[in-house]
């Protein structure tokens, strides 16, 4: 973590051995205690997402990160149970087992301390943090920056390793709470506290990323910076031109919805288009 510094070395590019990495996000269906859970057991989900992991691996992509992402409505952080961390955990350590190459875990809504338990147990290289620094509202109500609690968990139970990607100005938020700072301002406060990349979104899942917003924020902080939601074939080209790499969930699915799964056919699209981009992709 950087310490509000740049890495002598870019712990990104280190973790994924190449500039512009594609990750793909692994949506599971409702796990045990979520309102729509039907007692599916943790062996076929486990199943489902590592074929999931699969297709993506072979179609090229350069990472997994695992979300609990059918339990909506989503729990503040400080209502997830121990009955999530559990499955989270088990279904993480399967994926990881499988995908030889790196993979995060992302409990949602902005469950960063569980989601580090979760990396740590799970043997997981990365976390993503949907709001790091600052305040915003979401669906789940207020939610605040938990960067020194997270950075002390790590800490206290030896995960300083694991990598933190931490959204700016996430979707599904309001940020009136932080409208007078602009996206650049925020960045530099995630730099600040610590994170190891930015995370930049659209409003929703699968909105494409404005291209002039990653570029206001790699110009404000030396981290690498990660389109976080609605890359495809038509706008890689644009979005990795001035981007590190992207965050890729709902357009590899099939038909593009988020809770289907991997399309084989979409996602080696992605990839090509995104391999395409690559000589002018990332930034110097």
């Amino acid at each position: 973590m950087s310490l509000g510094i740049p890495h002598p070395t870019d712990r990104l590019a280190a973790l994924f051995d190449r500039r512009g990495p594609l990750i793909g996000n692994l949506h599971l269906p409702p796990l045990p205690g979520a309102p729509a859970y039907a007692g599916q057991s943790l062996d076929d989900i486990c199943a489902l997402a590592v074929e999931d992991t699969l297709t993506l691996v072979r179609s090229g992509f350069d990472g997994i990160i695992v979300e609990n992402a059918g339990d909506l409505p989503y729990a503040r952080p400080e209502h997830i149970g121990p009955e999530t961390v559990a499955a989270l955990t088990v279904v993480t350590r399967e994926v990881r087992r499988a995908a030889g190459v790196p993979v995060g875990v992302i409990c949602v809504a902005n469950a960063v301390v569980p989601s580090l338990a979760v990396a740590k147990a799970a043997g997981a290289e990365f976390v993503r943090a949907n709001i790091w620094v600052t305040s915003y509202v979401a669906n789940e109500g207020q939610l605040d920056g938990v960067a020194a609690e997270a950075l002390r968990y790590a800490a206290s139970i030896g995960a300083r390793d694991v990598l933190v990607l931490a959204d700016v100005k996430v979707k599904f938020g309001a940020h009136t709470l932080t409208a007078d700072r602009s996206l650049a301002e925020v960045s530099r406060d995630i730099q600040m506290y610590c994170a190891d990349a930015v995370v930049v979104t659209g409003t929703r899942t699968g909105s494409p990323t404005g291209p002039e917003d990653v570029r206001e924020v790699t110009g404000a902080v030396d981290l690498p910076v990660l389109v976080g939601s609605g890359l495809a074939p038509d706008n890689a080209a644009e979005l990795l031109a001035v981007a590190d790499g992207a965050i890729v969930g709902a357009f590899v699915k099939r038909d593009g919805k988020w809770w289907n799964p991997v399309d084989p056919a979409r996602a080696e699209a992605l990839v090509a288009a995104a391999r395409a981009a690559e000589p002018a992709g990332g930034r110097p």
